[in-house]
């Protein structure tokens, strides 16, 4: 079979009512995000930082996948499917798709302070003093700013082999995410969905720009990518 990768960003789960953190003036849900996603905003107040996590995680608790979102288990079917999702969240997961990579870490997980590879299930609130086996405080399991991340050379693996990609729901202007596009051969066929498209066709060859949501854009995609109607 053949391999379709697709990335997605924040533009997917907003439709399912999840607020992105990142606001138009810049401003995460009204904190400067170096404040509340930064290993130095998190020394500073790390108070601040878990209760800013805290209101995501129990929001993402009351949504629901979307159409895009279950749209896309439908081609696992006839193909390999691998996602590489910005999101944080695990909607993908509920949607049934098997093969998530989640490039920016899980809402849903915590991780020690004192050693990054102790990772932990993890839905309800973090606070100070919920600690990990070895005594280290818990934080959450996100790739802040100024921080490695990690799966990036995974991401490029699975990306190199690429037969088709799709995009869906990013602006294309986080890097490294957004680099992602570079690994796919020349003539890799490139779908990308967005209601508002950041890049045109003439960025690169074999590129389809698909200007709508997701909700209204992946399931007719899918639709021919399969062979059936809607």
């Amino acid at each position: 079979m053949k391999n379709i990768v697709i990335l997605t960003g924040a533009g997917i789960s907003a439709e399912s009512g999840l607020k992105t953190f990142r606001d138009s003036n810049g401003l995460w849900e009204g904190h400067n995000v170096m404040e509340v996603a930064s290993p130095q905003g998190f020394q500073n107040d790390p108070e601040l930082v878990l209760d800013f996590y805290n209101q995501r995680r129990q929001q993402l608790l009351e949504v629901h996948p979307n159409k895009a979102h279950c749209s896309l288990t439908e081609l696992e079917a006839f193909y390999n499917v691998a996602i590489i999702t910005q999101n944080v969240d695990d909607l993908h997961e509920r949607a049934g798709s098997n093969n998530i990579l989640h490039l920016h870490g899980e809402l849903l997980k915590a991780r020690s302070t004192g050693n990054a590879m102790d990772i932990l299930e993890w839905e309800k609130d973090i606070k100070i003093g919920d600690l990990c086996r070895q005594g280290h405080q818990l934080r959450p399991h996100i790739v802040w700013f100024g921080e490695a991340v990690p799966l990036l050379e995974k991401a490029i693996e699975i990306t190199e082999k690429a037969d088709i990609l799709i995009i869906i729901g990013t602006s294309m202007q986080v890097y490294p995410a957004a680099s992602l596009i570079d690994f796919v051969s020349r003539n890799t066929p490139i779908y990308f969905i967005d209601p508002k498209p950041s890049i045109s066709e003439t960025f690169r060859d074999n590129l389809t720009i698909l200007p709508k949501t997701a909700v209204e854009g992946v399931p007719n995609l899918v639709a021919s990518l399969i062979g059936t109607k809607p």
